[in-house]
């Protein structure tokens, strides 16, 4: 007489289980469905608008063309052109400069107005009023400190008259160009800049600063020791943002000093801009536009690296 073996009847919880899965697996795509039918229109205006102009610009960078003619391949002659552009350089130069007076002071204030906003109050009419330069157009706050920086009729020359200083033609000089531009977007820029900090600032434990008032430390201490370590990766997208903004300074050049005087205001993108155009040399600028592409891209992955943004002292 022999022995039968029935099989192991089917395991119930797993076709169960897999039965159960199968609508959250529907709601899933369902979810990826309507997620891609939101992102669609940004995804279309970012292809249109910067992938596609970004793709002809690089093909542009090697070729002679103007409106007149079509496109010729050149190679690396605008590259080449480029290297030995006296304008090109200085125009570079002066950008650097701009942006070392716009970023040190624009940092140091939006900190300060940070610090000062989450000591004293948190107020969101202060907030609202902070933010009040930067939501005015950059074109109207350049012609507006055009007017008042005027040599013969602005007011802060007669101000200056009033306690026996000369006046000081803010836009006529070589000196003086650059640091007014530079001052200008600081103006204009620094409460957005100090709003983005004082969000950072929010994020540290208030026990932190409990601890430090515990084991006696001053108030330079405490921030010099907690609250900027703790803020290195708010000051990082800070800078990295700021920086890639201010080497596309072009609006208050180009309503105030046009590049002058002889060229000492005549920035990387408003040379740019001049040699596409003005001159129709649409080549030579795209890749003068590559190389500005490239250098950005440099120096902010080298912040991100130097500075670890990824890093936090708080973990």
């Amino acid at each position: 007489m022999t022995a039968t073996i029935k099989a192991p009847p089917p395991d119930r919880r797993r076709s169960r289980g897999d039965l159960e899965a199968r609508p959250i697996r529907r709601r899933s795509l369902g979810d990826l469905k309507v997620a891609l039918i939101f992102l669609a229109p940004a995804t279309v205006g970012f292809v249109v608008f910067y992938i596609w102009p970004t793709l002809r610009g690089a093909y542009l960078s090697f070729t002679e063309y103007s409106l007149l003619s079509p496109p010729e391949f050149n190679g690396l002659q605008n590259y080449e052109r480029m290297v030995q552009d006296g304008f090109f350089w200085n125009a570079l130069v002066v950008t650097v400069e701009y942006v070392v007076i716009n970023i040190g002071l624009q940092t140091v204030l939006a900190v300060g107005i940070a610090m000062l906003m989450y000591r004293l109050t948190k107020s969101i009419t202060v907030r609202a009023v902070v933010l009040l330069p930067y939501l005015v157009a950059n074109v109207v706050v350049a012609l507006v400190w055009y007017w008042m920086l005027d040599f013969q009729i602005g007011i802060v020359n007669q101000f200056l008259g009033w306690i026996g200083i000369d006046p000081i033609a803010f836009f006529g000089e070589s000196v003086w160009g650059i640091p007014t531009i530079a001052l200008i977007n600081v103006w204009r820029h620094m409460g957005y800049t100090a709003l983005l900090v004082f969000a950072g600032l929010q994020t540290i434990p208030t026990y932190v600063y409990e601890a430090a008032e515990v084991d006696g430390s001053t108030e330079m201490k405490t921030f010099w020791r907690i609250t900027l370590p703790l803020l290195r990766p708010v000051l990082v997208m800070v800078l990295v943002v700021t920086i890639i903004g201010s080497f596309q300074i072009f609006d208050t050049v180009a309503v105030t000093t046009q590049g002058g005087p002889i060229n000492a205001t005549r920035v990387i993108y408003y040379y740019i801009y001049e040699r596409a155009f003005t001159r129709f040399d649409f080549g030579y600028a795209s890749a003068m536009a590559m190389v500005l592409f490239a250098l950005l891209a440099i120096v902010s992955l080298l912040q991100l690296r130097l500075l670890r943004a990824k890093e936090s002292d708080l973990a």
